[in-house]
């Protein structure tokens, strides 16, 4: 039975939304053995995007696609054993084989393998790569390798790739992978993150590596027609009805954001039966529903700040997006300092709390951004 709306993983199919010319763009980069960086904002389906171009590709493009989520990473050599595996995984000829193949591509390894308790699930893989075993050119042109050996080309699809600017010695990793990764023929890279900031100063700064990588792809959001359709046939698929007025209060509450739209749609579907219609009183219920849902999440992000932080959000709350280190603005809402005032702007830029939009500063998530005006306005 299909799930009706999805949050909080990666979407496919009957839960996959638009993304059209995205998704061309991908394949054509994909199938052409063009590098792609990914960037937007959390919540507007990054991953779901991805995935779904991946399952796209025909056997007959000759290309094999690997995933691998790198959030866990913290130190260089964790990415090096999760790329290793992963790569080695999702490439062997038979799931018996990855070991036979592992020792073919990289040697002097000392493997560890656990397998889950639950039917059919997949294992995992510790190789045991140390700056002792092996270099990082060893690791990363193994995957050049394996592609040449299987006549195949490989798209290695690196998700959480912000992990990597905050290793120790960020910059240095960052040229290792670029100077064996700009030199592979038969493999190319597509690199996504959910800290926006972070993935901007990686690619988009002229002094960094990682500047001009490739084709770089700034997500949008899905338009609310697009989602409108999406939101009514789903629920008419659910036999409830909903007008494509209220399903148009759903995407302003949400402000479009692909996971909270999904989110809140499926909270106001099962407020109804079959046979019944969606009112206002139930989309407002299900957006209070919404936001108490996510108050955990919220509250974690607002207990470190500090209390000038914490002012400075409420000033754009209030409505202030530009120009805060004016005095007045600085005195209405004890900002503190000229100076001050910019180690802010970074310190909440740098938490993906806030965002620029041309010259203005606006609050990222737009549910947070509602919940704080509720919650956290003195």
């Amino acid at each position: 039975m299909c799930r009706k709306f999805v949050y909080g993983v990666a979407v496919s199919d009957y839960n996959f939304i638009g993304r059209s010319q995205e998704t061309k763009r991908l394949l054509n980069d994909f199938r052409g053995g063009i590098n792609v960086i990914l960037m937007s904002p959390r919540r507007l389906g990054k991953t779901s995007l991805v995935k779904h171009v991946c399952g796209r590709l025909e056997p007959d493009d000759s290309i094999l696609t690997v995933y691998l989520d790198i959030f866990g990473c913290k130190s260089e050599y964790d990415f090096y054993n999760r790329l290793a595996s992963e790569v080695l995984k999702q490439t062997a000829s038979q799931r018996s084989m990855w070991l036979e193949e592992a020792r073919d591509f990289l040697y002097r390894l000392t493997p560890r393998i656990s397998f889950s308790p639950e039917p059919n699930s997949d294992f995992a893989i510790s190789l045991g790569i140390t700056p002792k075993t092996h270099t990082p050119e060893e690791v990363l042109g193994m995957v050049e390798k394996i592609a040449v050996r299987k006549g195949k080309r490989i798209v290695v699809c690196i998700d959480e790739f912000q992990q990597i600017g905050e290793m120790a010695d960020s910059k240095q990793v960052q040229a290792r992978l670029r100077s064996v990764w700009q030199h592979q023929q038969h493999v190319s890279y597509c690199l996504f993150g959910s800290k926006h900031h972070l993935m901007g100063s990686i690619f988009l700064h002229h002094s960094m590596p990682f500047y001009q990588f490739g084709d770089l792809i700034a997500l949008d959001k899905i338009p609310t027609a697009e989602w409108v359709e999406y939101i009514v046939s789903h629920f008419a698929d659910g036999k409830r009805t909903i007008s494509t007025a209220l399903a148009e209060e759903i995407c302003r509450f949400t402000d479009n954001y692909s996971a909270y739209v999904q989110q809140l749609s499926w909270l106001v579907y099962t407020q109804k039966e079959e046979g019944e219609r969606v009112d206002e009183a139930d989309i407002k219920q299900a957006s209070e529903d919404l936001l108490a849902t996510n108050e955990v999440l919220f509250m974690q992000m607002v207990e470190p700040l500090s209390g000038y932080q914490l002012n400075f959000l409420r000033a754009i709350c209030a409505g202030v997006t530009k120009n805060f280190t004016l005095s007045e603005v600085r005195e209405k809402y004890h900002l503190g300092s000229y100076s001050n005032v910019n180690r802010l702007k970074t310190a909440l830029l740098e938490r993906d709390l806030i965002e620029k939009e041309g010259e203005e500063l606006k609050i990222t998530d737009p549910v947070f951004h509602k919940w704080f005006q509720r919650r956290m306005m003195v």
